[in-house]
């Protein structure tokens, strides 16, 4: 589904939302001490019924109310008023946020108008764990000011995320420049999409699979990328690297783009 918004400032942009409904997030009835525990959820539209009910999500990097209120179907004031939010400007990396009557989480994803994507790029993360909120610290011990260098994270499960997540970094709401790709200056024109995993080692799930299908159908798409121009970081001339690993599955990649 694609809706047409126009924010306050009158630039038209884009959302496409897939609707990966999810079951088992850590589900209460009402607000609960923080008591540290996350129950990350399963994606697929088939595995429960519509059923709303309370959710604890933590804010990953650049992620706004508005944002979170779209992945859950709710009312962004419901959500402030009822975790007592005066200001979200003041909200931190890592605020657990109590949403209630929750529906099932969608991916949401935002497209911005821009001449300047040519490429997308794609990557492993080359560990068993992460997330965008994961990367962005390892980033910024790094020095890179921005923090995560990826526009976009497919998740697998860990950091409290669920199996097949799209998060999407700062770098990508901001039209940034990426920090995942020197050669070829994919850094400038190369959408950066990381998945967790290492496909050196492990497997791409299905749910991660469905999830970088659907993400770089949408962005190829909508930027007018070839298939051509779809490429492992690897894959990019004068990329030194196995990277997204050696066991990536790209018959079946592209087969389904």
């Amino acid at each position: 589904m694609i809706m047409h918004i126009r924010n306050n400032i009158g630039v038209l942009f884009f959302i496409a939302i897939l609707s990966l409904q999810s079951c088992t997030t850590m589900r209460v009835a009402g607000p609960l001490p923080d008591s540290g525990i996350s129950q990350p959820s399963v994606a697929g539209a088939d595995l429960c019924p519509d059923v709303r009910s309370g959710v604890y999500h933590s804010l990953a990097p650049g992620e706004t109310l508005w944002r979170v209120a779209q992945m859950y179907d709710v009312d962004v004031r419901t959500i402030k008023d009822v975790n007592n939010i005066a200001n979200e400007r003041d909200l931190e990396i890592g605020r657990r946020l109590y949403v209630p009557k929750a529906a099932g989480r969608k991916n949401v994803i935002t497209l911005y108008p821009s001449r300047k994507w040519k490429y997308i790029i794609v990557h492993h993360s080359a560990t068993d764990k992460g997330s965008s909120t994961e990367f962005n610290t390892a980033h910024l011990n790094k020095g890179w000011d921005n923090g995560v260098g990826y526009h976009f994270v497919i998740d697998n499960g860990t950091c409290g995320k669920d199996d097949g997540q799209i998060e999407i970094s700062p770098r990508w709401t901001k039209q940034m420049n990426g920090a995942h790709c020197k050669a070829g200056e994919m850094n400038e024109k190369g959408i950066g999409v990381c998945v967790v995993g290492n496909f050196s080692e492990g497997k791409v799930s299905s749910r991660q699979m469905s999830s970088l299908v659907f993400l770089v159908k949408k962005l190829s798409t909508y930027y007018k990328i070839p298939n051509r121009n779809i490429l492992g970081h690897g894959q990019v001339p004068g990329a030194k690297t196995e990277c997204p690993g050696t066991r990536f599955p790209w018959k079946t990649f592209r087969n389904k783009l």
